[in-house]
């Protein structure tokens, strides 16, 4: 089975569009320490969430789950 690296790749979509935690934080209503989470694999977020994440990104579901 193959591994999916979701924080691996929000972390790198974040920095890719140089946006600060705490600022995506902010476009998602969520907490700073949610990102952290989700970028350091102790939680990931629902698909809406996900969703909202893709389109700020401009990012597809699988480009952000893929290996």
């Amino acid at each position: 089975m193959k591994e999916i690296k979701f924080a691996e790749n929000l972390k790198r979509a974040r920095k890719a569009a140089s946006m600060s935690q705490e600022s995506l934080a902010k476009k998602l209503g969520v907490d700073q320490r949610t990102v952290s989470a989700w970028e350091n694999g102790v939680a990931r977020p629902g698909y809406e969430m996900l969703a909202e994440i893709c389109d700020i990104f401009d990012e597809s579901f699988d480009s952000l789950l893929s290996e």
